[in-house]
């Protein structure tokens, strides 16, 4: 009973918008606050998203990826102020390296908020970053500050790296498509979990395990 089908959104018209207008940054941040599913660039690869606290469209986002309920929705965020909405701690470590990468491709997990809908991550942990993408992070502000996002694409599929690859994808299951060109990253971002006595890396992306592991080597030596 926990399987989902995308049904309701097979007949979505998708809009393929410039990620450069402002008013379609605006106009899809109002989509998103109305529970709509949308794809944005970002600086790794497309990511496709919804409200952070809308539980119905989480669940959706779910469905139309193919995605297994037990895989958590990372959120990506606009601005360090919005961390404590989503985290209910920050991890000394995680906040060095937080202070290290971020706008950057590090995704940290930590302890979740226990105002975030349970569909959004199947334990305690919540994957989170902030993208180092102005259009991303305009929408993101935009939007409320938190958005539950995963790559665009279908699960088990390459992740999309432009807007035409994402439209390719998942036309008719979104509702608006940010097009921003092709992605400069070519890989998801890096993934370490802080929920332990220390980081373990979930993910190797673009920053490589040997540079997080060394930072904590030498953090924890001196």
């Amino acid at each position: 009973m926990n399987a989902h089908h995308p049904d309701e959104a097979n007949h979505i018209t998708t809009r393929l918008l410039p990620a450069s207008d402002p008013q379609a940054i605006q106009d899809t941040a109002v989509l998103l606050q109305q529970g709509h599913l949308v794809v944005f660039p970002t600086d790794t690869v497309y990511g496709v998203g919804v409200h952070a606290w809308n539980d119905k469209a989480i669940r959706q986002l779910y469905a139309v990826k193919q995605r297994p309920l037990d895989k958590g929705i990372p959120i990506l965020l606009a601005d360090h102020d919005d961390l404590g909405k989503v985290a209910a701690a920050i991890p000394r470590m995680a906040q060095q390296h937080i202070d290290q990468y971020w706008p950057g491709p590090l995704t940290i997990i930590v302890p979740k908020h226990p105002s975030l809908p349970p569909s959004i991550s199947p334990n305690k942990g919540i994957a989170l970053r902030i993208p180092d993408n102005m259009a991303a992070r305009a929408l993101i502000r935009a939007a409320g500050g938190a958005l539950a996002t995963s790559s665009a694409n279908l699960s088990d599929q390459p992740p999309a790296r432009s807007g035409q690859e994402a439209l390719s994808a998942l036309n008719n299951l979104v509702s608006v498509i940010l097009d921003d060109g092709p992605s400069p990253g070519d890989r998801p971002s890096t993934i370490v979990s802080y929920l332990g006595p220390e980081p373990v890396v979930i993910r190797e992306g673009p920053i490589p395990a040997t540079a997080l592991l060394s930072n904590q080597t030498r953090q924890t030596g001196s």
